[in-house]
């Protein structure tokens, strides 16, 4: 039983899995921003932990095959060895939940944010739209927006 799991589960399948199960939470971030259920199961702990049960898995299952786990130090070395962590799939693999996890936390919080100003949900869907593919091009964009709505510039919260 434990096999099927370890064969189904594999790195292609949680990419897949990955790509599409960010999906409807960013629909619900997008479009229903102010609904109970973005509150539930968008802005709060819950997508966090799903990625965090992912990434435990795959750390299990890198641990499991032997992976050195210390050469993923040397990517602050130089950038060619950056490089090379990149032709590795388990390096690959955990830095792209990195990346959904932390674009979805920020459109998470430009969505809490922008409500806190009342600033209407017309505004936030190209800002959220680039923040999907790009999260920090995306939270610029929220940035210039907020700044001519609140009509003050804040470096800071």
């Amino acid at each position: 039983m434990i096999e099927q799991i370890y064969t189904f589960f594999s790195i292609e399948m949680i990419y897949l899995w990955l790509n599409f199960g960010v999906l409807p939470f960013w629909f619900i971030l997008i479009f229903f921003p102010q609904s109970k259920i973005c509150k539930i199961f968008t802005t709060s702990i819950f997508p966090i932990i799903i990625f965090s049960g992912v990434y435990s898995y795959l750390i299990y299952t890198i641990f499991i095959d032997d992976y050195d786990f210390l050469k993923n130090f040397s990517l602050y070395i130089s950038f060619a060895n950056l490089l090379n962590l990149f032709e590795n799939s388990y390096f690959l693999i955990l830095f792209w939940i990195h990346f959904l996890a932390l674009n979805l936390f920020c459109g998470g919080w430009m969505v809490n944010d922008y409500q806190k100003f009342n600033m209407p949900k017309v505004l936030m869907f190209f800002p959220l739209i680039i923040a999907y593919f790009v999260g920090p091009l995306g939270i610029f964009f929220y940035w210039i927006i907020k700044i001519f709505y609140a009509k003050k510039i804040s470096l800071y919260d």
